[in-house]
């Protein structure tokens, strides 16, 4: 598994030590979120539940999470205040 950024050309700005996510059921909202959070167990927990549902499959060019955005602003409020 794996994928290059290499020759896509940027649609939105990302700084730098950030990725994009994108979180919802039926209409994704993006957030930008620090990639220090991509080690982070319960962050990791999401992505893990999310690839055994739904794969890796990121049609937006982003991490997409099928969460609600309550959930995934519990999660990341929590990493936030560490």
């Amino acid at each position: 598994m794996g994928f290059s950024l290499r020759g896509l050309q940027r649609r939105v700005d990302v700084p730098k030590g950030s990725v994009a996510v994108y979180v919802g059921e039926s209409q994704k909202k993006r957030f930008v979120v620090p990639i220090s959070y991509l080690n982070q167990p319960s962050f990791l927990e999401l992505l893990s539940q999310a690839e055994q549902e739904f794969g890796f499959d990121h049609p937006m060019g982003g991490l997409t999470l099928p969460y609600t955005e309550e959930v995934f602003l519990d999660v990341t409020s929590r990493l936030h205040r560490r």
